[in-house]
């Protein structure tokens, strides 16, 4: 029991005497403690707070993220989709280039990792700009590319940390042909859209229709009455970099760029995905 709680006399010249080697670290730097069961919360907090700090000294304002499989590298099987979504996300990072806004909009953003997410954060760089990593430690595949912008290259020990992000800044959703891990966060984007819990807009592009309508029978979902017709209205389709490049400046300018219409909010705000909206 601490001294001020068990009603003994405290001396205080004692302490004020005693050896500084003694003395225990503060809280916050004690590593034992912030590893412990115990430090989880604050673990978790960390994974909030130290990339709202970093994004918003970087002035990143929204973002594209783009997902994808670890696995379809610059040459192999699948190597077009590396080469297009490399493409994509630099005519994506020419054209925000061009908003002269005062804040960065619409940064290329992945897990961070080789593959499709490599292809996205170099295709920013090809272009000059900022581009953002989300890496998460895992046993294989996930090493940090080296395309992605220092100060916006982060580490994640929890995926819901991780995916919360994806979906705070994201204004465009851009998924290109993945397995497990790319059908978890589109499914998941997809349910958070379904159910209005995201109350800005996101448009979801799925990049590669002959992929995407042979391993997902949206339609059959719809004979069996597990998803409304309308649900297709969530996701568009697209099979080359200049008709997806199109599809998503047509939706920024209508929705984020028009003044009398934009949706824009400031990071200040609470995030999105945090909100519960009213029944």
């Amino acid at each position: 029991m601490p001294l001020w709680l068990s009603g003994e006399k405290i001396d205080w010249t004692d302490m004020e005497n005693s050896d500084e080697s003694t003395r225990r670290p503060v809280a916050y730097r004690d590593e034992a403690f912030l590893d412990s069961p115990e430090g989880r919360p604050l673990r978790i907090l960390s994974e909030y707070v130290w990339p709202l700090a970093h994004f918003q000294e970087e002035r990143i304002q929204d973002t594209i993220v783009f997902f994808g499989s670890a696995r379809i590298r610059e040459s192999g099987p699948l190597s077009n989709y590396y080469t297009e979504a490399r493409e994509l996300a630099r005519l994506l990072t020419e054209w925000s280039a061009t908003l002269h806004e005062a804040t960065h909009r619409f940064v290329i953003c992945s897990g961070g990792g080789p593959g499709i997410m490599e292809a996205a954060n170099r295709g920013a760089s090809d272009a000059g700009g900022k581009t953002i990593g989300l890496n998460i430690g895992l046993p294989f595949e996930q090493r940090p590319n080296p395309y992605i912008t220092p100060e916006l290259s982060f580490e994640f020990h929890y995926f819901f940390m991780r995916k919360f992000w994806f979906a705070y800044l994201a204004k465009v959703l851009v998924v290109f042909p993945g397995g497990f891990g790319t059908f978890d966060e589109l499914t998941e984007i997809l349910t958070l859209a379904q159910t209005h819990k995201l109350e800005s807009h996101i448009l979801i592009v799925l990049y590669g229709s002959n992929f995407w309508k042979e391993v997902i029978n949206f339609e059959a979902l719809v004979r069996y009455g597990t998803i409304s017709e309308s649900d297709l209205d969530l996701f568009q389709f697209a099979d080359d970099p200049l008709t997806a490049l199109g599809i998503i400046q047509q939706y920024l300018t209508r929705l984020y760029l028009e003044p009398e219409q934009s949706l824009a909010k400031p990071m200040e705000e609470a995030p999105e995905i945090a909100r519960s909206r009213t029944p």
